[in-house]
């Protein structure tokens, strides 16, 4: 972020290019850079110490003292915090992860449209020297509603789309529960003795805190075979067009199975599913589409099944870090799970699963792969649970 005072004798010096910048900023940050951090921490109520944390908790570097780089927003901003804090939605020792959150998936989401509304922007101004950057400007300020509400649709969308998974999740807890306490009940009632209502379950699900949760999910490592070889003899404009053709095919496939797509890291997508089957359904899909897809190299997927820690929407634990081995020792065009995601598919008969020798990776020195397939024509599937 700039420093500079907005106004003053400097603004005799800008250029036209800094003219057209200061405009756009403006817009885009609701107003001028007025104030420093102690007046926005008496304006919001938030100490300096603590707005700078949360400052750098965004993303931004630390300004000094002097420097008058906020806004009016940046302080009503603020306040939206306390309030949340306040209602307890959000501690005061959390405020800083969920700061962290939302400055490290926003600000991606940020370099892209500006991308494209500066990509447009530049187009605009080559079109002749006269053009009125002002104009520009204004037009630019035009656009940005439009944007804000399409994102706000997505967002609200994909809110909805969770509170439906985790309100069935949630059911399907409390019924798992007041079974098990149906049948203890039964058991202590027997022996004259009673049942205190509402006892957690032995391995049950651990009750969202903080933003984050523990669950037993199906997750997923899909890679392109050969990127980094592939990738020499291309440009920046065919690897853009490789990278958008993966990346569709994987978000088309995960959202047709009931999956989530957790993450894009280069050439390897991370995703999870509720169950297994849903899991080995797109990871096989995606192999046999990607064999049709022109321009698109072979892929491979490692699947595991376990509990897994899903906090500020990203996952961690085990079987994150299995899927991740497997991806890595899996050939061309094959899917390799391990033993628990295998488990959960014993005895069904729509994969055919064959256990492989065990191989030594980073952290695991005797894993053992479990290939992965549909089954053949004229072949009985096998889904015998695999040896451990």
């Amino acid at each position: 972020m700039s420093t500079a005072e907005p106004g003053g004798g400097a603004a005799a010096g800008l250029t036209r290019g800094d003219e057209l910048h200061r405009a756009v900023e403006e817009v885009l940050l609701g107003g001028g850079r007025l104030w420093t951090r102690r007046d926005i921490a008496e304006r919001s109520g938030v100490g300096p110490e603590r707005s700078t944390r949360i400052w750098r908790a965004l993303g931004f570097p630390v300004v000094d003292d002097q420097a008058r780089v906020f806004t009016d927003a940046d302080v009503e901003a603020l306040r939206s915090g306390e309030r949340l804090i306040e209602a307890g939605l959000v501690t005061e020792e959390g405020e800083t992860v969920m700061a962290r959150a939302l400055g490290h998936h926003l600000s991606r989401l940020a370099e892209w449209q500006m991308q494209t509304l500066w990509t447009w922007l530049s187009h605009e101004l080559g079109e002749g020297e006269g053009r009125d950057r002002a104009a520009l400007a204004e037009h630019a300020a035009r656009l940005l509603p439009e944007m804000e509400l399409l994102q706000r649709h997505v967002w609200r969308r994909h809110l909805a789309a969770h509170a439906g998974r985790m309100l069935a999740t949630d059911q399907e807890d409390v019924s798992h529960r007041s079974g098990q306490e149906s049948e203890a009940g039964a058991g202590e009632r027997a022996r004259g003795k009673r049942v205190r209502a509402g006892a957690a379950v032995a391995g049950g699900p651990v009750p969202p805190r903080g933003g984050t949760d523990i669950r037993h999910l199906a997750v997923g490592f899909t890679d392109m075979v050969a990127y980094t070889r592939m990738t020499r003899g291309l440009d920046s404009g065919e690897l853009s067009r490789v990278l958008d053709r993966f990346e569709g095919l994987i978000g088309d496939v995960v959202a047709e199975g009931g999956g989530r797509v957790v993450k894009t890291i280069g050439d390897e997508v991370l995703f999870v599913c509720e169950s297994a089957s849903a899991a080995a359904g797109i990871a096989l899909e995606l192999t046999t589409r990607a064999t049709h897809e022109q321009g698109l190299p072979r892929l491979r997927t490692g699947l595991a099944h376990g509990a897994v820690l899903n906090r500020h929407g990203d996952v961690y634990g085990a079987a994150v870090n299995i899927a991740a081995r497997l991806t890595a020792v899996a050939r061309p065009g094959t899917v390799l799970v391990d033993t628990a995601f295998a488990g959960e598919l014993a005895g069904t008969t729509a994969y055919d699963l064959r256990t492989l020798r065990p191989v030594s990776v980073r952290g695991y020195s005797r894993l053992r792969p479990v290939l992965l397939r549909s089954p053949r024509p004229g072949e009985p599937s096998s889904t015998k649970r695999p040896r451990r």
